[in-house]
């Protein structure tokens, strides 16, 4: 009987990593247990020789676990043939390399009265397998090992079984990311038992290096990864996505290499290198909504080392361009400073927080002039058991103004409709506000650039308390919901629905009503196009495809590109005084084209053609719009 201690030191040699961030590297050898079985040399009596004759039978003697059958079904020489006894020798090392004899066997062939011969081969079973033990597994348990081992037992020891046993546990590991296990020994005892000790692989310490202005807490927290825990790939790979999402970072890596101590564990090194995160931006342009305008902005996306978004922001623009009844054109300026803490509390929550100013022709009310300043903080956070699903709460103060515009126009469209001028103040009121809003996020998308599969799910509750006047409290409710349908290769299909509701305040200001038209909206109408009103619903079916031989060019920014196909459809219920004045219809359906790409930092920028399907009113067009969109909207 052979002794496994020796024929399985060193079984299996550790997996040496190499790193990268997506695809790491690493080499890992074994022995090979083929080479282990040799060719045994058989010594000279083993097979003995014969006068040429054919053989009458073939017997197996000493098979006692595995059949006879299964032995003769391996053999070259075969009842009826010629005895040869270079074949025959030959056929002793198949039997050997069968894996459940030792190399003590022998072939005889006896004489029979008749000149034929019967060939005698006697084999030596290898001690069966009878149990086993396993040491040093955390992660796999027992069970989960037995069952590549179980199928070894009361068989006789075979090692290209036991190898190929061996094998199919060490893909159990690496399949769960433990790249750096290892079974370091394995050996037998005198009755039967097949002992395995495995090494999993352990953390010995984390290093980091690279970061010169990021502090060590902020990769420190962004890294699960624990000293003293055993090594997973797939946890390191979430590991440095996650520090590559901090924008702090150009480049993410980590190296791993033996513990000089203890070569059975590891010392990991978080390899990073920084990128510049402060930006100063000046633009200018024309736009439909704000006219010729300038802006300016400063951010820092790595705020003293700490991970922390701040920005400054501000834009003036001489007012709209394209000729709209209900807008006034006035000069419009916006403001707003913002800060963005990523680990609030812990590395479930964030924190946004803004300060804003915004004076511009209102597109609320019509030919009013609105003023707005207010203060506001959302904490979002990662449910635990949803991974995908997120709650925010946002809290938050707002003072709204508004200012006649145009006190001679309105007054004349007030008269033409029949409706008393004191109405006309109720549309003026403003207020100073305390917001309160629970909400719910739901994202499955394959990708934030171009999903193409996936859901994208919001629900919102924001109570508005009315400070200068109790009278004017209200509460809303909005939700959206977005569903991502891959068609071909690159095309995806997007239905989405949304909706708002307001669950209370009869005397809610009109510039709290939910609009429709837009880019955000009802494409193919102005903003407020089709009407406002305490409540609406609203649907769109959209095909986003690459262009033709565009999305071929080896150009960045024609990658993100895509044409899009569309139809909206909406309705606003109990619709508000500036629908009477403006004829507005209420209820839409549009159907259009368009140019969608997605900008990092920025989200997607959409330009759009819509026609109406339906009666545009009174001050609407026939021909539809063009409508420019930034971002999108959640709620």
């Amino acid at each position: 009987m052979r002794n496994l201690s020796g024929l399985y030191k060193n079984l299996i040699i550790s997996s040496m990593v190499l790193g990268t961030l997506i695809a790491p590297k690493f080499v890992c050898f074994a022995e090979d247990f083929d080479a282990d079985l040799g060719e045994p040399e058989f010594a000279a009596e083993a097979v003995q020789d014969s006068d040429t004759a054919y053989i009458n039978d073939i017997e197996i003697l000493g098979s006692n676990i595995i059949k006879p059958e299964y032995i003769l079904s391996k053999l070259a020489l075969k009842k009826g043939e010629l005895y040869d006894k270079e074949t025959m020798r030959k056929d002793l090392k198949t039997i050997y390399k069968l894996g459940y004899f030792t190399e003590r066997m022998k072939a005889i062939p006896v004489r029979n009265s008749n000149g034929t011969i019967s060939l005698k081969i006697i084999v030596e079973e290898n001690i069966p397998i009878t149990d086993f033990t396993i040491e040093g597994n955390t992660v796999v348990s027992n069970e989960e090992i037995m069952k590549y081992l179980l199928p070894l037992k009361g068989k006789p020891q075979n090692i290209t079984a036991i190898n190929q046993a061996m094998e199919q546990i060490n893909q159990c590991y690496y399949a769960k990311g433990y790249i750096l296990s290892k079974i370091d020994s394995i050996y037998d005892d005198p009755d039967g038992t097949l002992n395995l000790s495995i090494t999993e692989g352990k953390i010995n310490k984390i290093m980091i290096s690279g970061n010169e202005k990021t502090k060590d807490f902020v990769v420190e927290r962004n890294i699960m990864t624990e000293p003293g825990s055993v090594y997973n790939e797939n946890q390191m790979k979430q590991d440095l996505v996650r520090l590559y999402s901090t924008q702090a970072f150009k480049d993410v890596n980590r190296s791993i290499e033996p513990c000089e101590d203890d070569p059975n564990k590891f010392d990991i090194t978080i390899e990073l290198k920084e990128q510049r995160t402060a930006s100063v931006s000046l633009g200018g342009g024309i736009d439909s909504a704000t006219g010729v305008y300038g802006s300016a902005g400063l951010t820092d996306n790595n705020f003293r080392g700490r991970n922390q978004r701040v920005s400054l922001t501000g834009m003036v623009g001489s007012g709209i361009l394209m000729s709209d009844s209900s807008i006034k054109n006035n000069m419009n300026y916006q403001a707003e400073i913002s800060f963005f803490e990523p680990h609030f509390l812990n590395a479930d929550n964030s924190l946004m927080s803004k300060l804003y100013y915004r004076e511009l022709g209102s597109y609320q009310i019509p030919l009013a002039m609105e003023r707005r300043i207010g203060i506001e903080s959302t904490i979002a956070h990662r449910l635990k058991n949803n991974r995908n699903m997120s709650s925010t709460f946002t809290i938050g103060g707002e003072y709204i103004n508004l200012d006649e515009g145009d006190k001679s126009k309105i007054a004349g469209m007030y008269s033409r409709n029949g409706l008393s001028m004191a109405d006309r103040a109720k549309q003026l009121e403003g207020g100073f506000f305390l917001k309160m809003a629970p909400g719910l996020a739901y994202d499955s998308r394959d990708s934030v650039v171009n999903p193409r599969h996936g859901v994208l799910a919001s629900v919102r509750y924001e109570e508005a308390f009315g400070l200068d006047s109790f009278g004017k409290t209200n509460g809303r409710l909005t939700g959206m919901a977005k569903r991502y349908i891959p068609v071909g290769k690159k095309s995806s299909l997007t239905f989405t629905g949304r909706g708002g509701l307001k669950v209370h305040g009869d005397n809610m200001p009109e510039i709290m009503a939910f609009r429709l038209g837009g880019p955000y909206t009802i494409r193919g109408y102005k903003v407020n196009g089709v009407g406002t009103g305490t409540s609406f619903i609203m649907g769109s079916a959209e095909l986003a495809t690459p262009i033709p031989f565009v999305d071929k060019l080896k150009v960045g920014f024609l990658q993100n590109l895509r044409l899009t196909f569309w139809v909206d459809a909406g309705t606003v219920f109990n619709p508000t005084i500036s629908s009477t004045l403006y004829d507005r219809p209420v209820h839409a359906i549009t159907a259009g084209v368009g140019l969608k790409i997605n900008m990092p930092g920025v989200g997607p920028l959409s330009l759009d053609y819509g026609i109406p399907l339906t009666n545009p009113g009174a001050y609407g067009s026939k021909n539809g719009y063009f409508t420019f969109g930034v971002g999108d909207m959640m709620y």
